[in-house]
């Protein structure tokens, strides 16, 4: 039977000496891929999960879906050709319980450990059915080696890099780590749940990377057990120290002190302006007006639903800084949305600003050699007082006169180093002083989130829409029903009402199957061949995707704008930005390929003014006739909430925190071990602490920093 001594079930190397199967260079790259040159990396370097290897389990005694340890004799193996090539070996175990074990993967050595009459050992998931047990690509064990007594971890890896290896060169960096305890003793008596603060970090180290045999394995592998909450709470305690240290760093640096006259250009812009501001508006620009005439920079992000009116907020803010005498810079994604705002804040400013020799500046990339020359000579005289474009803002060549404020608009779709580049423009005129920072955002922040990754931002919610804007209705439909969406555009265009429909892809692919662009603008210019608007008009279908070139871009939008398009068919670079109030149907096409904030942004492009509007979804349900989990969730949240803040919410459950962000890079590194949900005591706990532990543990408090974060701590710049 069974032998039970502490023993790893594969060979492991002993120390210093290279792995069984790769040599010590080649696996030594391995560890420097993952960053694990040191102990403490390798100590933090956790189990995905968990294997039991302890006991053999009786085949008469398991249960489907179970992962379990079986012995016993190999019956008869075989290599079967239909319906697929693979070998298919028969076990008989030790209760007289037969296995099936199939690999549809499989080498030479696997036939000469599978030869009939051989014992084996074999560790993975069980299938039951009618033809009995059964399991697919098996771990095959030694089946003379004694079993371990604890959980077997299994961990994160790399080509090149044994699992065995990787668990000997942990052991040993555990036998040699010698942490001291950062976090107070008066902290650690306040942790939430209680458990966990019974555990030093070291216990919890070694118990999951070594966890015994009578261990809650659910809990591990949920991360539910005291020693991860005892993990995460040292890692949140860590970033919120890291980020109460850079906002004090940031008080102490210089910012222009930026106060607009009484009556100066606020004032005139706000009473020239069309509409009158929300009260969420009024507040935030308030809030931004005050930050704005401190001597230190303002890093502020300001987010709101879609159509919340974050742009008018964002040209007040500007008109704050020209009114002191200092320039503004507005840097978006993408030429389409850089566009909108150009054109919007030319309309609002541009009149006001010309009795005072100053104007508003255009740059992009795709810009004629002479006019983009004029541009870069009008901000570096300081004429032109706002500066509007993409990423062509940042670039060297661009140099302003007295940089007071910068504002990134969709911020999450720009790295640290961009944002930093745009920071370090203050120009000539203005030593030793860093502008102001005003970061925007369509997508809601969740206060989880916002505590963490945002925790060194003052945050701004514009959580009130502009009154007119009508509830936008949402179908989800099967693309078996795509002729009736197609009606109803008929119907649509023919009162006047105008059409956006979304694609995902420009060209045909044949992985993924989906129409491209091009295919659904023939086949809606076909359907609609006919059909008038409502001015007796033949009605037009547009196409606008990223390969177009920068001028047909802008006119085919221009011409959506103005109505001569009745129908647009684009990908998603219409996602945010466009503003037509005449549009009042949305179709997104193989709605499931989309991320949850991008199909609430793109159904945010109807409804912009005071007409019913839709929004569907076409999916299409797949091979099997069923959508996965996180579409199903996608989509089922798309039809039930329209609150931005909702959807955010539950976009950050279904994705997690570093998809959620995007290329923000949060200022900080995502979290390892926290889980923004699960873990929300902890975080609150952790803003506690951190204030007390600078004021009154400030040499703890920065070996806990340096001890979790070490050089991430340059992100906390941006």
């Amino acid at each position: 039977m069974s032998r039970r001594a502490a023993a790893p079930t594969e060979p492991a190397p002993p120390a210093g000496a290279p792995g069984p199967r790769a040599p010590a260079s080649a696996a030594q790259r391995a560890l420097q891929r993952l960053g694990l040159t040191d102990d403490s990396a390798l100590a933090l370097h956790l189990p995905l999960r968990y294997e039991d290897l302890t006991r053999v389990t009786p085949l008469g005694q398991a249960r489907d879906g179970d992962e379990a340890l079986v012995e016993g004799v190999v019956l008869s193996c075989e290599v079967l050709t239909r319906p697929r090539r693979q070998l298919v070996a028969v076990v008989q175990a030790d209760d007289g319980v037969r296995l099936t074990l199939r690999f549809f993967t499989f080498y030479p050595t696997h036939r000469q450990r599978l030869a009939v009459g051989a014992r084996v050992r074999v560790h993975g998931e069980l299938r039951g059915g009618w033809a009995g047990w059964s399991m697919v690509h098996p771990r095959l064990l030694a089946p003379d080696a004694a079993l371990p007594t604890g959980l077997t971890p299994v961990y994160p890896t790399t080509a090149g890099l044994p699992q065995a290896y990787l668990r000997a060169a942990i052991q040993r960096a555990l036998a040699r780590l010698a942490w001291d305890e950062t976090v107070p003793s008066a902290a650690l008596a306040e942790l939430p749940g209680g458990h966990a603060r019974a555990w030093t970090l070291q216990q919890a180290l070694r118990l999951l990377h070594q966890p015994p045999p009578d261990v809650e394995r659910d809990a591990l592998q949920q991360r539910t057990h005291p020693a991860w909450r005892r993990l995460a709470a040292e890692e949140l305690l860590a970033q919120q120290l890291a980020q109460w240290q850079a906002r004090q760093q940031r008080a102490a640096q210089r910012a222009p002190v930026l106060r607009a006259a009484p009556d100066g250009l606020p004032a005139r812009l706000q009473a020239v302006l069309p509409f009158a501001l929300t009260g969420a508006q009024r507040r935030v620009v308030a809030d931004i007006a005050a930050d704005l005439a401190r001597a230190h920079p303002m890093h502020r992000l300001l987010q709101g639903d879609v159509g919340s009116g974050k742009t008018v907020v964002a040209a007040l803010a500007a008109a704050v800084a020209i009114d002191a005498g200092w320039q503004c810079a507005l840097m978006a994604p993408t030429e389409i949305l850089a566009e909108q705002h150009f054109g919007n804040l030319v309309q609002w400013l541009e009149p006001l600003l010309q009795p005072l020799g100053r104007s508003v500046a255009w740059l992009t990339g795709a810009q004629p050699r002479a006019q983009r020359q004029a541009m870069l000579q009008a901000i570096a005289q300081g004429q032109a007082a706002l500066v509007v474009g993409t990423h062509a803002v940042i670039q060297q060549q661009v140099v302003f006169q007295r940089l007071g404020l910068a504002i990134v608009d969709e911020q999450h779709r720009f790295g640290v180093e961009q944002r930093l580049a745009l920071r370090g423009k203050a120009g000539a005129d203005a030593p030793g002083l860093e502008p102001h920072l005003l970061m925007m955002s369509a997508t809601p922040i969740p206060r989880t989130l916002a505590m963490t990754a945002f925790g060194d931002v003052d945050v701004s919610t514009l959580d009130e829409l502009p009154p007119g804007r009508t509830p936008v209705v949402t179908k989800l439909l099967a693309d078996t029903r795509r002729a009736q969406v197609i009606e109803r555009i008929r119907a649509q265009v023919a009162q006047g009402r105008q059409v956006y429909w979304v694609c995902p892809l420009v060209e045909e692919s044949e992985a993924l199957d989906l129409r491209a662009a091009t295919a659904t603008h023939a086949e809606l210019a076909a359907a609609l061949h006919g059909v008038l608007d409502a001015h007796g008009r033949p009605v037009q279908v547009g196409l606008l995707h990223a390969r177009l070139p920068t001028a047909d871009k802008k006119a085919v939008m221009a011409a959506f704008a103005r109505g001569e398009l009745a129908v647009l068919v684009a990908t998603t670079v219409i996602e945010v930005g466009v503003d037509v109030p005449n549009a009042t149907l949305m179709v997104v096409e193989h709605a499931e390929r989309f991320g949850l904030s991008q199909l609430h942004q793109l159904r945010g492009r109807v409804g912009r003014g005071s007409l019913a509007a839709a929004c569907v979804l076409l999916y299409s349900p797949g091979q099997a006739g069923r959508l996965g989990e996180a579409a199903r969730e996608r989509l089922r949240a798309m039809v039930e909430t329209h609150d931005g803040f909702e959807i955010a919410r539950r976009d950050l459950a279904i994705r997690g925190p570093g998809e959620f962000l995007g290329s923000r890079q949060s200022g900080l590194p995502m979290l390892r071990f926290a889980d923004l949900q699960r873990d929300a005591d902890l975080i609150e706990w952790a803003q506690r602490w951190a204030p007390w532990m600078w004021a009154h543990a400030p040499t703890q408090a920065q070996r806990h920093v340096q001890r979790w974060l070490g050089a991430k701590l340059d992100y906390l710049k941006a």
